[in-house]
């Protein structure tokens, strides 16, 4: 039957048109963007998985600044416990010296004095940022944050704990100018002091040298972690450009043909209006 207030064939062809006009706009917001999901009314469990992902990306990249800059100030603290090692072996040389006969201790005094004063200015200078951990002034752990450990319950915050090294005050190397190498029973007692001293420095240096090696680690880590989620969120919500594009073209003709169609459909009251002539 056919009729001229119900025409069934346009309502057709235009519910088909908008099926694919509607796909049309999703695939051109697709390539537009690059993302088949930007909003939560794409697909909601993805888009919010995709946005704690990225929220600790951006975590991710904060860490390492983070890193950065406690890998700077123990990078300081470790030159600065290597020079004092340096300069402390300089000391126990001429200390030994002094334990011969035929030698100026007086001259010995003086060298070791020049070389404790310098020692003071390393130490002093050996900040970053205003922080120094080497000259006494930082007397709590330095603490740096490493990572963000994610679970159900939350975001838990973990960090790396770097203690201070008094270098200042190395029982004793304070004072040194006291120390008498003027006689050969000073300088065996000197001698007898100095080598624990020198001992605290190396330890120093070298526990240094192990947390800025241990923060290297930890900051590729970081980065490696970051671009692997970065990754992940890409496959979760990135578009196939290739397919969209092949699907932007399959859509185009199929709008083209629906037009025609639409156009034919309601051509056909005009059929109908024959029947009376």
């Amino acid at each position: 039957m056919s009729s001229i207030l119900t025409n069934t064939s346009a309502m057709v062809a235009l519910q088909t048109m908008r099926g694919i006009n509607k796909n049309l706009a999703q695939t051109q917001g697709e390539i537009s963007t690059g993302k088949s999901i930007s909003t939560a009314r794409d697909n909601a469990a993805v888009w919010s998985i995709s946005k704690v992902m990225e929220s600790d990306v951006g975590g991710l990249k904060a860490i390492g600044d983070t890193l950065a800059l406690g890998k700077s100030t123990v990078a300081v603290a470790r030159v600065a416990a290597e020079t004092t090692v340096d300069l402390m072996q300089q000391m126990q040389s001429l200390i030994v010296a002094a334990q011969e006969e035929n030698v100026d201790r007086e001259k010995i005094q003086s060298e070791v004095a020049a070389l404790q004063d310098q020692i003071e200015q390393v130490l002093d200078a050996a900040q970053f940022n205003g922080l120094n951990l080497v000259n006494g002034t930082q007397t709590d752990p330095l603490e740096i944050l490493s990572s963000l450990n994610r679970d159900a319950t939350g975001v838990e915050a973990n960090t790396i704990d770097i203690a201070a090294a008094d270098l200042d005050l190395l029982d004793g190397l304070s004072d040194a100018l006291d120390w008498d190498v003027s006689t050969a029973a000073g300088a065996v007692t000197a001698l007898e002091e100095f080598e624990a001293m020198l001992q605290v420095a190396i330890g120093a240096a070298a526990t240094f040298g192990s947390v800025e090696k241990r923060i290297d680690i930890q900051a590729e880590f970081t980065k490696n972690l970051s671009d692997a989620l970065t990754t992940g969120i890409g496959s979760l919500v990135d578009a196939d450009l290739e397919a969209a594009s092949a699907r932007l073209q399959a859509l185009q003709v199929q709008q083209q043909l629906a037009t025609q169609s639409l156009s034919i459909a309601n051509q056909q009251p005009q059929n109908i209006l024959a029947l009376f002539r």
